[in-house]
């Protein structure tokens, strides 16, 4: 019975693995669908108002990344992430807090404009929200510096600026936002090994959790970066040594600590790709700048949402299992 059971079971698992891999496929269309219709609505507004489009998509990305950190927002089905409450879009002392007409909402003092001529200025409708958001930054001017002084009295965060700027020179340098491409923080063809450890209790400098992932492998295998992104942040820090932390245009950050030495070119403002080494692996920190071999050589790596108020670390290990199944399938 077990010999006539196994070939069953492969059956089964194979059937399994493939309606995985189209269900995968789907989800990856249809994400190309929505990026080019969004790209589509980006120029479009770009003409009409000429912010560029990479700005705007960058703004709508940092909103995204928030819709998916916060849990204060309505439910958006929409392809444009912009959010605004509905008591500034209509108005302060509106009584309507669904009105959608674009007169009323003016005498109002709403912040809502209508984007297509129909006369409304509908919360739910992208070109509305889009061209709103538009008009709001183009006020201060259409250049770089003056479009950070309009996102900057609209968000009052200079993260959020910040943030939005990484976004924003992604997209212009490769003239779309279509970067969801991964890899694993070091090469499949290194011995390296790790478990989830996110969590764990630490006791070096006072208690606290391990936020993060290690990732144990020999000293100087090199580090990759596992998604597209800035550079935000590179340099010592007691705890976490040499290390490097990356925004990706989904607005989680990327942390790499522990590191021997940096790769070339690995500057704060620069830009990285999937792949593209940004170090070594080493065993520095837990000390004064230079502290090494205080624990055996790894990568930490540690990924943080931003919620618009704060960043919070979430568990790397399931991006991390993910990322090295798809370079193992390469």
């Amino acid at each position: 019975m077990k010999v006539k059971a196994f070939p069953l079971f492969l059956l089964v698992l194979s059937l399994s693995l493939t309606f995985t891999s189209d269900m995968n496929a789907a989800d990856d269309d249809q994400q190309s669908d929505d990026d080019n219709e969004r790209m589509i609505l980006y120029k479009e507004m770009d003409g009409i108002t000429h912010v560029p489009w990479y700005w705007l998509a960058a703004i709508d990305a940092h909103e995204r990344g928030l819709n998916v950190a916060r849990d204060d927002r309505d439910e958006n089905d929409r392809l444009i992430d912009i959010y605004y409450s509905p008591r500034d879009w209509v108005g302060a002392l509106n009584p309507d807090l669904e009105d959608n007409d674009a007169e009323r909402i003016s005498i109002f003092g709403g912040v809502g404009l209508d984007g297509d001529d129909d006369g409304k200025a509908n919360r739910q409708d992208d070109r509305d929200v889009l061209y709103t958001m538009a008009r709001q930054i183009s006020t201060y001017g259409y250049d770089d510096e003056n479009i950070r002084i309009g996102l900057w009295d609209h968000y009052q965060r200079d993260q959020a600026v910040r943030i939005i700027s990484g976004h924003a020179k992604l997209f212009k340098a490769y003239q779309t936002i279509a970067l969801d491409d991964s890899a694993f923080p070091v090469p499949l063809e290194y011995n390296y090994s790790y478990n989830s450890t996110w969590g764990d209790t630490r006791g070096w400098g006072g208690r606290r959790i391990h936020e993060g992932t290690d990732i144990f492998a020999g000293h100087s295998t090199p580090v990759l970066a596992t998604k597209y992104g800035v550079v935000e942040l590179k340099g010592w820090n007691t705890y976490g040594g040499w290390r490097v932390g990356i925004r990706d245009p989904e607005n989680v950050y990327h942390y790499y600590a522990h590191l021997s030495s940096f790769a070339d070119g690995i500057e704060e403002g620069a830009i990285v790709e999937p792949g593209m080494e940004i170090g070594k692996v080493g065993s520095s920190g837990y000390g004064k700048p230079g502290t090494e071999g205080k624990f055996p050589p790894h990568l930490h790596y540690g990924l943080y949402r931003d919620n618009g108020y704060s960043e919070w670390s979430f568990d790397p290990y399931p991006s991390l299992n993910s990322w090295e199944k798809k370079d193992r399938q390469k």
